[in-house]
């Protein structure tokens, strides 16, 4: 394995960001002004709804595609620096490896490029940037807001509202519940000390493609191309990643859902909307191969999680998975709840 060149992926993510011809006009001066007042509105209305306990004032930012693309591989950087540490002093340079490294900053680029055009706002926890503020920053894609508003004629000062709803809702799931910070960049720093080259790895993989093709299963499953070249080990961290965030997120939608339903007469076509983009077919090659199969998914198997805890216990059986992460459900209790419940009494 090699190092990943990140001038070229900064290069390569900017230009499929680009620009929207709303950056930097009136339209998006407005949403910059108003994101303050949205985030604090938003948060007394997720705490009363959640009775998680809402601590000090995050930054709140707006920002280009261009901007959230490179703030992003600046995040992944700093989380890959020690991994990217240990290979060097493992490997030996050469023009070979340069060509690799250039070629998984190509790759890295492309994949933070198109998201950029998708991502509608973001608690910064999820890449953290190694700055003072870095976990506390409230995020908006301008150009992305702009643009679904316009292409679905939303009313803006709802959708904005509900976006901020969304993001408030996981800020306060990790300011508001003390161990789930630390807990959280544990398992990413697990995935981190793990990165050794395996020995053996691509004909464990070749053999385990072949069963899975006798067996008639996918070949690459949710978990994307990584999820193919992971250990065992490796595996059962990416299941518990994806467990927490599949819990994250469908505690957020249903808890934006919940306070929107209240509050706003254009929430459920809101909602429908975003179903209908979040499962749309023509990217959905792309999301398996990268893996982001998994993250469309965590809203769905999220959101049916804590609706079936609720019909079967109630909502307040839910504040039962902040008490510890032993209490967190696994990816099969996701699927499952009773299990998470019985286990959990």
């Amino acid at each position: 394995m090699s190092g990943i060149d990140w001038g070229v992926a900064i290069r390569v993510a900017g230009r499929l960001a680009g620009s929207h011809p709303l950056e930097g006009s009136y339209h998006f001066g407005l949403l910059e002004r108003q994101a303050p007042g949205l985030v604090a509105d938003a948060a007394r209305l997720v705490e009363e709804e959640t009775g998680l306990h809402w601590v000090g004032d995050p930054t709140v930012r707006v920002l280009s595609r261009a901007d959230w693309a490179r703030g992003s591989i600046d995040s992944f950087g700093r989380l890959l620096a020690p991994a990217e540490r240990k290979l060097r002093d493992k490997g030996k340079g050469g023009f070979g490896r340069r060509m690799v490294s250039r070629l998984l900053g190509a790759e890295v680029g492309a994949l933070v490029g198109v998201l950029s055009k998708r991502v509608l706002g973001q608690y910064e926890l999820v890449l953290p940037s190694g700055e003072e503020d870095a976990g506390d920053v409230v995020l908006f894609v301008g150009a992305n807001i702009l643009a679904m508003e316009r292409q679905h004629e939303f009313r803006p000062a709802e959708f904005r509202f509900w976006v901020a709803l969304h993001e408030c809702t996981h800020r306060l799931q990790f300011t508001g519940v003390p161990w789930l910070r630390p807990y959280f960049f544990d398992l990413v720093e697990g995935l981190v000390e793990m990165s050794d080259p395996e020995p053996g790895r691509l004909q464990r993989v070749a053999g385990e493609m072949r069963a899975a093709a006798r067996e008639g299963r996918p070949i690459v499953d949710e978990s994307g191309l990584m999820g193919v070249l992971a250990t065992p080990e490796q595996r059962g961290l990416i299941d518990q990643v994806q467990a927490l965030m599949a819990l994250l997120e469908g505690h957020g939608h249903v808890v934006m859902d919940r306070i929107g339903a209240r509050r706003l007469v254009t929430q459920d076509r809101m909602s429908r909307v975003l179903k209908m983009r979040r499962a749309d077919p023509r990217t959905a090659a792309f999301f398996r191969l990268t893996g982001l199969e998994m993250k469309m998914k965590q809203y769905e198997l999220g959101e049916r999680f804590i609706l079936d805890v609720e019909r079967t216990a109630g909502f307040p059986a839910l504040d039962a998975v902040w008490e510890s992460p032993e209490h967190l459900p696994s990816l099969d209790e996701i699927k499952a709840p009773r299990r998470w419940l019985e286990r959990v009494g």
